[in-house]
């Protein structure tokens, strides 16, 4: 699938970007694809780009980009190695919902602007931290997120004020979450409740578990399970052609 680079600016600084696009005049429909911890890399380079193959304009954006030329991660060793473990929680965590919330306008208004994009509500579609990021911006952004899928996401439901299901009646958007088996960051409990809230605010949304571990859906992933990532791609692929605007 063609791509170009781009650099976005943003209320922080400049955020470097990928845009994906379906062979063809277009123009797309718009969607934005959060990486998972390990941030942006070829794993997420490929996954956009068979995304773009389903007829989306896809922004891949450098959530990290307050890090400046960050180091990449190993996704090896990246969770078991000390040195390299503490500096990826502590880059997870330098992103708050505020910075999602404004960075995803920002996101928003260059798709608005590409001649690719059609449309001024869009996809957004995330893994891991990013799956909560997809929540959080469907609360925080709503008029401009028109589909949300999420998958094996920790921390959507938390005792904490800013929890993401506290957003649901805020959602405008059609949601799509994809927990993993036997994750702590997102157990039966908390669909139980993520579902109450959604239901309460009238939020279209399918909320279901697959038998695969947290990471399923990542090829780099030490988790990462074919059948669960197919089962994924097919469910993306109806969310957004049901939900998406033509």
């Amino acid at each position: 699938m063609p791509s170009i680079n781009a650099t976005i600016d943003t209320a922080d600084g400049s955020c470097p970007a990928t845009l994906h696009t379906p062979n063809g005049p277009g123009p797309w429909t718009g969607v934005v694809m959060y990486v998972d911890a390990g941030g942006v890399r070829d794993t997420f380079q490929e996954m956009a780009a068979r995304l773009a193959g389903f007829g989306h304009a896809v922004l891949l954006p450098d959530v990290y980009y307050r890090h400046g030329d960050w180091e990449p991660f190993d996704m090896r060793t990246a969770f078991t190695e000390p040195d390299q473990r503490t500096r990826l929680f502590s880059m997870i965590k330098s992103i708050t919902p505020d910075m999602m919330a404004s960075d995803a306008e920002a996101f928003f208004d260059f798709l608005a602007g590409r001649p690719e994009v059609k449309g001024d509500a869009f996809g957004v579609c995330g893994y891991c931290m990013g799956g909560r990021t997809s929540v959080i911006v469907a609360g925080r952004v709503p008029d401009r997120v028109a589909a949300v899928g999420s998958f094996h996401a920790s921390g959507l439901v938390t005792d904490e004020p800013a929890s993401p299901h506290l957003l649901a009646d805020r959602m405008k958007a059609t949601v799509y979450v994809a927990g993993a088996k036997g994750d702590s960051g997102f157990t039966r409990d908390h669909a139980d409740t993520l579902d109450k809230a959604l239901t309460a605010a009238d939020v279209a949304h399918t909320i279901e578990f697959y038998p695969a571990g947290h990471g399923f859906a990542v090829p780099d992933n030490a988790p990462y399970d074919h059948e669960a990532s197919e089962r994924h791609w097919i469910a993306l692929q109806e969310l957004f052609e049901s939900a998406l605007p033509n």
